[in-house]
This record gives structure tokens, sequence and C-alpha cells, in this order.
């Protein structure tokens, strides 16, 4: 079903119980993350102490939704070695914690056996999935919606599947 898409925090924002992100991806260009990256490679890294460099709009969207009773959980699907990119996420994920995330990690190599969506997505609240679209080299094209049933069911039972399987972000090191 095509629809227009609404700001994630506005999805977000509505969400009752869960929110749960599926990432697959190896690499991401994404630009509002250019900066941070190219930082991230020049030595610069973010601790919980200097949150005023790195605390946004997205992380009090996150923690907001936490404390209304939403569960937020982030599975990462990753090739290892890891890309220089996904160390980068590595490093940064600790914000997703503050925030309120759970976060889990499985290698690429365990997960042979699992369908994974062929697409990066949010389902919010097993009502709807916003599907994140990215070129081949990981330039963001844009978002889908759907509300199909039979769609839902079969991502929401692929993400158990992966967060199942997958380490917590404290047990998982680069």
């Amino acid at each position: 079903m095509s629809q227009p898409v609404p700001p994630f925090a506005d999805l977000l924002a509505n969400c009752r119980h869960s929110a749960v992100h599926l990432e697959t991806r190896d690499v991401y260009g994404v630009e509002n993350e250019d900066e941070d990256f190219a930082a991230w490679r020049a030595g610069h890294r973010h601790t919980p102490e200097n949150r005023d460099e790195w605390w946004n709009d997205f992380h009090t969207s996150v923690a907001e939704a936490v404390e209304r009773g939403v569960r937020v959980r982030r599975a990462r699907v990753v090739s290892e070695p890891l890309s220089e990119y996904v160390k980068y996420e590595h490093a940064s994920t600790f914000q997703n914690v503050l925030a309120g995330e759970e976060v889990r990690w499985l290698p690429r190599r365990f997960a042979s056996d699992l369908l994974i969506p062929g697409n990066d997505l949010w389902l919010f609240d097993t009502d709807l999935i916003r599907f994140g679209l990215f070129s081949g080299d990981g330039t963001f094209v844009g978002h889908t919606l759907s509300d199909d049933r039979t769609l839902i069911k079969s991502v929401s039972e692929a993400f158990e599947s992966i967060w199942n399987r997958a380490l917590p972000h404290d047990s998982y090191s680069t």
C-alpha cells in the first residue's frame, strides 16, 4: 500500500507498545551523518559525558517513547570483518542505548538459515512498516509504508528470529 510517509518522530509518537528497527547494510551514505562519520574517522569519539555534542531529536523521540512504555529494539545484521561504517555505528551505539533502545548484533554468517527482509525497516506496533530504501553505495533513496497484515506478520517473525539469535550490544565487540 503506497501512502505518504510521515516523519519518523510522528510514527514513533503514535506507537503504543513496540517499535523494532532492522538494519542489514554494511554501509550507509546518510548525509546527516557525514560530518560525524568524518570526525570519527579522524579520531574524534563521543562519550556519554559529552552528550550535548551528540544528543539529537531522534534520541529525544526514542527516550519519550520508552518513557511512555514503548519497547524500542534495534537489530543489526553485519558482515565480518566489519566495514569501517559499521565500526563507527558500533562506537556510537551507546547513544541509542542511553536513549532507551535495546540493541543487538547478528554476524551475517550466523544468519544463513534465516529469512531476512530485503530492506531495512521500522515496524511500529505490528501495525505499520516503514521500509528504508538505499542505493548500492548506501545513499538514502526514500521510504515506503505498508500496513499489509501478511507482510507485517512475515516481517515480525523475521525480526524475532534475528533478535533471538543476535548478541546484546554489550556482548558484541568489534
